[in-house]
């Protein structure tokens, strides 16, 4: 059985590796840009900061990341990171781009810099920041804790002795988690979920604590447009939806059996009030209306392993990202469903909804994040320690080398619409 094991990893391994060079041999037909670069620890989490910077007489703008490490047993660090990424009109030549060095598409070598590391305790599970104080991140670490630094007050390099020191440590749980959100219209407003419960805090305030799963609660996020509701989802393969105006905090307002499996993520759309999506260890994304959560919209099912993060994007309602154990990012448009398929698609197993497909991670892909001021453009983070900036290509048909078949996409255009560790 053991040799079994071994010729079962060497084949996946193998396999792998032949994807990722077909993939980086097409980077070029693919993208309009890729920025590949090897943190020294792999990171669980990752988020584009709103701020943005415009060098005078550069051809790029700068762009802010946090992130996290998650070392063996050396000394872990919240991170603030800065990323050059280049204007539209920068020049760039893919007859140049050599894929088997790999590094950058979309313009010269781009730099890529630590700014800040804050001393952490253990990993950093997730790191999100407070959308009227960006400057504000709350964390979740291997403790119950939630801590919440101000990087404004933290000096650009960590202390030596790596002493821990959050300008706030929320309690109210008892094991790790990973589900983190602050509310968008309620300064300082902040959920956390673990255990077998959600905890809400008001920060520098009491907390208040619901508890209507049963097993594990994996993830939580607010509502964008409604500042008392939230949803959370749980191993009890749970959907619930809360309302923090409601004085009992053991039931939820809804609830309905989402997925086959554990229930892993949730996101709301920015832009209507009653989307939101779901994705599971049943390696499928669920589609959901308030209105009527006896009913599924849709479920997205082609993914081949556990999926870990769904997001929206911020710029298009219509547009959904998801990720996971299989190594694929795929990005997927809600308008498509429904739409016939060509039959050259239908032979090559292509979903009418399908949008894109970001393959160049060769790992679990840990998190990921739409920048909000560049459309189309994605940070993801793998657990093989490689963070990759990339921006989906904006023509509708190019040849895919040594193929000779046609790759489809949409058009993109950015005036349209208004991994967790082992758990």
């Amino acid at each position: 059985m053991a040799d079994k094991d071994v010729y079962d990893d060497a084949v996946e391994e193998r396999v792998i590796n032949e994807e990722y060079k077909i993939w980086k041999k097409n980077t070029p037909f693919l993208y309009d840009l890729v920025m590949t670069h090897a943190l020294e620890w792999p990171s669980l989490t990752v988020q584009w900061l709103p701020d943005i910077n415009r060098p005078e007489g550069k051809d790029y703008t700068v762009h802010r990341l946090a992130l996290g490490t998650h070392t063996s047993d050396e000394q872990n660090h919240l991170v603030i990171a800065s990323v050059q990424i280049p204007n539209d009109d920068a020049q760039f030549d893919a007859s140049h781009y050599d894929s088997e060095k790999g590094g950058e598409l979309g313009g010269a070598q781009r730099e890529i810099e630590i700014e800040i590391k804050i001393n952490h305790e253990g990993e950093v599970n997730r790191a999100r920041y407070m959308p009227q104080n960006p400057c504000i991140i709350a964390t979740k670490t291997p403790t119950s804790d939630v801590l919440v630094f101000d990087y404004t007050k933290h000096p650009s390099k960590p202390d030596p002795s790596g002493e821990c020191s959050p300008d706030l440590r929320l309690k109210g749980h008892q094991k790790e988690g990973y589900g983190l959100s602050w509310n968008s219209n309620l300064s300082g407003n902040l959920l956390s979920a673990s255990d077998d419960h959600v905890s809400a805090w008001k920060v520098v305030d009491a907390k208040t604590i619901f508890t209507g799963h049963t097993a594990v609660v994996e993830d939580v996020s607010w509502h964008l447009l409604h500042e008392s509701l939230f949803g959370s989802v749980a191993d009890d393969q749970k959907l619930m939806i809360w309302d923090t105006r409601s004085n009992n905090t053991s039931k939820a307002s809804h609830a309905v059996d989402a997925h086959t499996a554990e229930v892993n993520c949730l996101s709301f759309n920015p832009y209507s009030e009653f989307i939101l999506a779901t994705g599971s260890a049943d390696k499928t994304v669920a589609l959901w209306d308030l209105r009527n959560l006896k009913l599924k919209l849709h479920s997205f099912e082609s993914h081949k392993d556990e999926i870990f993060q769904v997001q929206w994007s911020p710029h298009n309602e219509t547009i959904l990202a998801s990720s996971g154990t299989d190594r694929r990012l795929n990005v997927w448009d809600l308008s498509k469903i429904g739409e016939e398929q060509s039959a050259e698609d239908a032979e090559d197993g292509l979903l009418s909804s399908w949008y894109f497909i970001h393959g160049g991670h060769t790992a679990k892909i840990s998190d990921f994040s739409w920048n909000p001021n560049e459309p189309w453009i994605i940070c993801s983070v793998s657990e093989d320690n490689i963070m990759q900036v990339w921006q989906m290509v904006s023509t509708t048909e190019e040849t895919y080398a040594d193929t000779g078949r046609t790759c489809k996409l949409h058009t993109i255009s950015p005036a349209q619409g208004h991994s967790k560790p082992e758990r």
